[in-house]
């Protein structure tokens, strides 16, 4: 007599259990990255909640009567989606490898814009097919790549959540998350814009291309491209590898301006909403760009070929700028340091009275206003 009984569906532990081995395997190899600011005490990694133990010597040899910290989650969002599907072996290592250092930058550029350093970070990557995507290929190319961005910027990564959503998230896909934990070091107060004002000095840094923002449009254009994302750069690379550059990491760029006791009054990170970002204070400001970084060659193909013009590739793309730092008068000790990290930069422009917030590019003759950018801090 055939049975009625219906198989029953149920998480596969097996799969979620051997990726979380490798997750903490990861982990152990950043314990040390974060010891200017305390350790991880003998129980090490693979409790529920893991310890690290902060140092405040540092910060009572300062005179510090406050700690300033921030806890910031954030998400990579389709720039992992954005491959051709026939990566052989060694291309999906460099991809994914790539993906992991972005993955670090998303989460640990916005603390770095406010002149935190991060000591923790965290991964939350929930799919519901977790014996697709947690390949080898995948599983050494992206820990890899997240333990290296790890190192440079100085953080341990406190592994995380590798949930099993089967009806919420499509098959073979992954949503890759988390979280930081960051603090302002010792003697240093966190950087906001209540100091930026008319007078101060506008300085480029460069990105290495999309970075993190602006997937929509480029996987669109992919689709719409005869060879998609084997479509040939006049740099010879091919549209995905120069979508898919690591994120400069900004980190350790900013706790030089800070070790350096640089005056900074604001620092904005170039990600979603493009240029735009550069007017992100409520004050109203008018921002003149009249020396720009060179344009990576991808935004040049991108805007060639998707037909979009210089005003909506500044409103979607950082457009070679990573991050804008503001300065009453050390832009050239900004454009220094910033070489010694091995950064392009330039002293871009200056910030002037205004009635209302506005960027005006002037190399470009183009002007960004506050009409369709809402955000103010």
């Amino acid at each position: 007599m055939r049975s009625s009984m219906k198989k029953i569906e149920h998480v596969n532990y097996d799969i979620l259990d051997k990726a979380k081995a490798a997750f903490i395997v990861a982990s152990q190899r950043t314990v040390k990255f974060a010891g200017a600011y305390g350790f991880i005490p003998e129980s090490g990694f693979g409790s529920s909640a893991n310890v690290f133990t902060l140092d405040l010597k540092p910060f009572l040899k300062a005179g510090a009567e406050s700690l300033s910290v921030t806890l910031l989650p954030e998400g990579l969002g389709t720039s992992d989606d954005a491959r051709p599907e026939d990566l052989s072996t060694e291309e999906a290592l460099k991809f994914w490898h790539n993906i992991g250092i972005k993955t670090v930058a998303v989460m640990t550029n916005d603390a770095a814009a406010s002149g935190l350093q991060t000591i923790l970070i965290s991964l939350y990557l929930p799919s519901s097919t977790p014996e697709i995507v947690f390949n080898e290929t995948f599983m050494k190319g992206f820990l890899d790549g997240f333990v290296a961005g790890c190192e440079k910027v100085g953080c341990v990564y406190f592994s995380g959540e590798t949930p099993q959503l089967k009806g919420k998230i499509l098959e073979g896909k992954l949503d890759i998350a988390g979280a930081l934990f960051g603090i302002c070091p010792p003697g240093k107060k966190p950087i906001d814009s209540s100091r930026l004002s008319a007078g101060d000095q506008i300085v480029f840094i460069e990105s290495s291309g999309p970075h993190d923002n602006g997937f929509t449009t480029l996987r669109k254009l992919a689709a719409d491209l005869p060879q998609g994302y084997r479509t040939k750069l006049p740099d010879g690379r091919d549209f995905y590898d120069a979508m898919n550059a690591p994120t400069i990491l900004y980190t350790p760029f900013v706790q030089n301006l800070l070790r350096e006791n640089i005056d900074v009054t604001n620092i904005e990170p170039i990600t979603g909403h493009g240029w735009q970002k550069l007017m992100r204070s409520k004050k109203n400001l008018r921002y003149v760009i009249e020396t720009m970084l060179p344009v990576p060659a991808i935004f040049e193909f991108v805007e060639r070929h998707a037909n979009i013009s210089k005003e909506e590739m500044m409103k979607i793309f950082n457009y070679g700028v990573g991050m804008a730092v503001f300065t009453p008068g050390d832009g050239e000790k900004i454009v220094e340091i910033a070489k010694k990290n091995g950064l392009n930069a330039v002293v871009a422009g200056v910030t002037e009275a205004s009635e209302r917030r506005e960027v005006f590019v002037k190399p470009l003759g183009v002007t960004l206003t506050d009409e369709e950018f809402l955000l103010k801090k």
